[in-house]
Protein backbone atom coordinates (compact mmCIF):
# COMPACT_ATOMS: atom_id res chain seq x y z
CA UNK A 1 0.00 0.00 0.00
CA UNK A 2 1.23 3.70 -0.80
CA UNK A 3 2.03 5.89 1.71
CA UNK A 4 -1.33 8.11 2.34
CA UNK A 5 -0.98 11.58 2.31
CA UNK A 6 -1.96 13.03 5.34
CA UNK A 7 -3.88 16.49 6.21
CA UNK A 8 -2.11 19.07 8.43
CA UNK A 9 -4.38 19.30 12.01
CA UNK A 10 -4.93 22.85 12.46
CA UNK A 11 -4.58 24.21 16.18
CA UNK A 12 -5.85 27.14 18.69
CA UNK A 13 -6.88 29.93 17.95
CA UNK A 14 -7.51 28.60 14.46
CA UNK A 15 -11.10 30.21 13.54
CA UNK A 16 -11.92 27.07 11.52
CA UNK A 17 -12.09 25.01 14.67
CA UNK A 18 -15.45 27.63 16.01
CA UNK A 19 -17.41 26.83 12.20
CA UNK A 20 -19.92 24.50 11.99
CA UNK A 21 -19.65 21.74 9.69
CA UNK A 22 -22.07 20.95 6.82
CA UNK A 23 -23.82 17.67 6.05
CA UNK A 24 -22.60 15.56 3.43
CA UNK A 25 -24.88 14.75 0.91
CA UNK A 26 -24.29 10.75 0.60
CA UNK A 27 -20.88 9.49 1.62
CA UNK A 28 -19.16 8.85 -2.21
CA UNK A 29 -15.93 8.11 -3.18
CA UNK A 30 -14.75 11.23 -2.56
CA UNK A 31 -15.63 11.27 1.14
CA UNK A 32 -14.38 7.99 1.75
CA UNK A 33 -11.13 9.31 0.68
CA UNK A 34 -10.91 11.82 2.76
CA UNK A 35 -12.23 9.34 5.65
CA UNK A 36 -9.28 7.44 5.24
CA UNK A 37 -7.27 10.68 4.81
CA UNK A 38 -8.44 11.50 8.09
CA UNK A 39 -7.51 8.10 9.65
CA UNK A 40 -4.37 8.10 8.14
CA UNK A 41 -3.41 11.97 9.84
CA UNK A 42 -5.27 10.94 12.96
CA UNK A 43 -2.80 7.66 13.56
CA UNK A 44 0.56 9.87 12.79
CA UNK A 45 -0.72 12.42 15.23
CA UNK A 46 -1.12 9.77 17.30
CA UNK A 47 -5.09 10.37 18.54
CA UNK A 48 -8.33 8.37 18.84
CA UNK A 49 -10.38 10.53 17.09
CA UNK A 50 -10.50 13.13 14.42
CA UNK A 51 -13.52 15.74 12.84
CA UNK A 52 -13.39 16.98 9.37
CA UNK A 53 -12.59 20.67 11.04
CA UNK A 54 -9.57 19.61 12.70
CA UNK A 55 -7.75 19.14 9.47
CA UNK A 56 -9.32 22.55 7.70
CA UNK A 57 -12.37 20.58 6.16
CA UNK A 58 -16.21 21.87 6.47
CA UNK A 59 -18.68 18.76 6.61
CA UNK A 60 -19.84 16.66 8.87
CA UNK A 61 -16.99 13.71 8.61
CA UNK A 62 -15.42 12.04 11.95
CA UNK A 63 -12.92 9.24 11.96
CA UNK A 64 -12.52 7.20 15.60
CA UNK A 65 -10.41 3.82 16.48
CA UNK A 66 -10.25 3.33 20.08
CA UNK A 67 -8.82 0.01 19.72
CA UNK A 68 -5.17 0.84 21.19
CA UNK A 69 -6.33 2.45 23.99
CA UNK A 70 -8.99 0.58 25.38
CA UNK A 71 -10.03 -3.47 25.81
CA UNK A 72 -12.85 -4.22 24.46
CA UNK A 73 -13.72 -1.57 22.17
CA UNK A 74 -14.32 -1.59 18.18
CA UNK A 75 -11.51 -3.50 16.29
CA UNK A 76 -11.71 -1.69 13.36
CA UNK A 77 -11.93 1.83 13.10
CA UNK A 78 -14.89 4.05 13.23
CA UNK A 79 -16.40 6.06 10.35
CA UNK A 80 -19.27 8.66 10.17
CA UNK A 81 -20.80 11.08 7.91
CA UNK A 82 -23.50 13.22 9.80
CA UNK A 83 -23.41 12.08 12.95
CA UNK A 84 -26.04 12.99 15.37
CA UNK A 85 -27.16 11.95 18.86
CA UNK A 86 -30.80 10.69 19.26
CA UNK A 87 -30.51 9.66 22.78
CA UNK A 88 -28.43 10.33 25.90
CA UNK A 89 -28.53 8.88 29.64
CA UNK A 90 -28.89 11.28 32.18
CA UNK A 91 -26.39 9.61 33.86
CA UNK A 92 -22.95 11.33 34.00
CA UNK A 93 -19.20 10.28 33.07
CA UNK A 94 -16.34 12.31 33.67
CA UNK A 95 -13.31 11.56 31.78
CA UNK A 96 -9.66 13.41 31.25
CA UNK A 97 -10.13 14.28 27.28
CA UNK A 98 -7.13 15.94 25.22
CA UNK A 99 -7.73 17.23 21.64
CA UNK A 100 -4.84 17.34 18.84
CA UNK A 101 -6.06 20.59 18.18
CA UNK A 102 -5.13 21.78 21.86
CA UNK A 103 -1.52 20.25 21.96
CA UNK A 104 -0.44 19.09 24.72
CA UNK A 105 -3.16 19.67 27.09
CA UNK A 106 -5.87 17.63 28.72
CA UNK A 107 -8.61 18.00 31.31
CA UNK A 108 -11.50 16.20 33.02
CA UNK A 109 -15.00 16.94 30.58
CA UNK A 110 -18.51 16.02 32.11
CA UNK A 111 -20.53 14.48 29.62
CA UNK A 112 -23.62 11.99 29.40
CA UNK A 113 -22.49 8.60 30.02
CA UNK A 114 -24.08 6.89 27.88
CA UNK A 115 -25.07 8.06 23.81
CA UNK A 116 -26.95 6.75 20.81
CA UNK A 117 -25.64 8.26 17.61
CA UNK A 118 -27.16 7.95 14.15
CA UNK A 119 -24.70 8.19 11.24
CA UNK A 120 -23.78 7.24 7.46
CA UNK A 121 -21.27 4.84 7.68
CA UNK A 122 -18.36 4.22 5.09
CA UNK A 123 -20.46 2.28 2.88
CA UNK A 124 -22.96 5.05 2.82
CA UNK A 125 -25.93 3.10 4.77
CA UNK A 126 -27.47 4.84 7.63
CA UNK A 127 -26.41 3.05 11.06
CA UNK A 128 -26.66 3.82 14.74
CA UNK A 129 -23.94 3.16 17.68
CA UNK A 130 -24.30 2.96 21.56
CA UNK A 131 -21.56 4.23 22.84
CA UNK A 132 -20.57 4.70 26.75
CA UNK A 133 -16.59 5.07 28.59
CA UNK A 134 -14.21 6.31 26.83
CA UNK A 135 -15.91 5.50 23.05
CA UNK A 136 -19.06 7.43 24.19
CA UNK A 137 -16.63 10.74 25.37
CA UNK A 138 -14.60 10.70 22.18
CA UNK A 139 -17.89 10.32 19.87
CA UNK A 140 -19.70 13.13 21.82
CA UNK A 141 -16.03 15.19 21.35
CA UNK A 142 -15.51 14.84 17.85
CA UNK A 143 -19.62 15.94 16.79
CA UNK A 144 -18.69 18.83 19.23
CA UNK A 145 -15.61 19.85 16.67
CA UNK A 146 -18.36 19.51 13.97
CA UNK A 147 -20.45 21.72 15.86
CA UNK A 148 -17.41 24.83 16.53
CA UNK A 149 -17.09 23.24 20.12
CA UNK A 150 -14.38 22.68 21.91
CA UNK A 151 -13.71 20.69 25.29
CA UNK A 152 -12.40 23.53 27.10
CA UNK A 153 -15.75 25.32 26.37
CA UNK A 154 -16.69 22.59 29.38
CA UNK A 155 -14.35 23.94 31.76
CA UNK A 156 -14.45 27.11 33.85
CA UNK A 157 -13.10 30.30 32.54
CA UNK A 158 -10.15 30.07 34.47
CA UNK A 159 -8.89 26.76 33.57
CA UNK A 160 -9.93 27.44 29.64
CA UNK A 161 -8.00 30.11 29.89
CA UNK A 162 -4.77 28.75 31.23
CA UNK A 163 -5.15 25.74 28.70
CA UNK A 164 -5.24 27.55 25.51
CA UNK A 165 -2.29 29.81 26.91
CA UNK A 166 -0.33 26.38 27.66
CA UNK A 167 -1.33 25.55 23.94
CA UNK A 168 -0.30 28.83 22.31
CA UNK A 169 2.62 28.63 24.13
CA UNK A 170 3.74 25.19 22.87
CA UNK A 171 2.76 25.85 19.38
CA UNK A 172 5.15 29.04 19.40
CA UNK A 173 8.00 26.76 20.98
CA UNK A 174 7.45 24.70 18.17
CA UNK A 175 7.38 27.45 15.46
CA UNK A 176 11.15 28.65 16.56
Amino acid sequence: MSEMKTYDIITVPDPVLRQTAQPVSRVDDAVRKQMDRMLQTMYDAPGIGLAANQVNLLNRVLVMDLSKRTEGSPAAPIFMANPEIIWESEEISVLEEGCLSIPGQAADVERPAIVRVKYLGYDGKEAELSAEGLLSHCVQHEIDHLNGVLFVDYLSRLKRSMILKRAEKIKKQQVL
